[in-house]
């Protein structure tokens, strides 16, 4: 399987919540020209720790329900975002690396 093949799933062991009131803050505050780069709205509890993710990140942890590989999060991020397919893709799977090597995604089984 190539690696935008894989399929990727959240770590059902892992402790999250997303809170949809805060991203839509965030959204208006994006559309409005705020810099809402330290905003988070999903929040992930690590060993003890808590992460909040960025919107972009958040809409790409989002979409890793194991239905989608990285190529298909990026597409539908782009329609999303109005922006350009490759830009986009990049980005996801920078993310999607990040969080398989700390664990807290996965790659679906078959």
């Amino acid at each position: 399987m190539g690696k935008t093949e894989r399929k990727l799933e959240r770590n059902p062991e892992l402790v999250w919540r997303d809170e949809p009131d805060a991203r839509q803050s965030i959204v208006e505050g994006l559309e409005a020209g705020e810099d809402v780069a330290g905003r988070g709205w999903v929040i992930i509890v690590d060993s003890g720790t808590i992460h909040q993710l960025n919107l972009l990140a958040g809409e790409i942890w989002m979409l890793c329900d194991g239905t989608l590989d990285e190529t298909g999060i990026g597409e539908k991020l782009a329609e999303t975002f109005d922006a350009p397919v490759g830009e986009i893709v990049e980005d996801v799977r920078e993310f999607v690396n990040e969080c398989l090597e700390k664990g807290w995604l996965q790659i679906k089984e078959a």
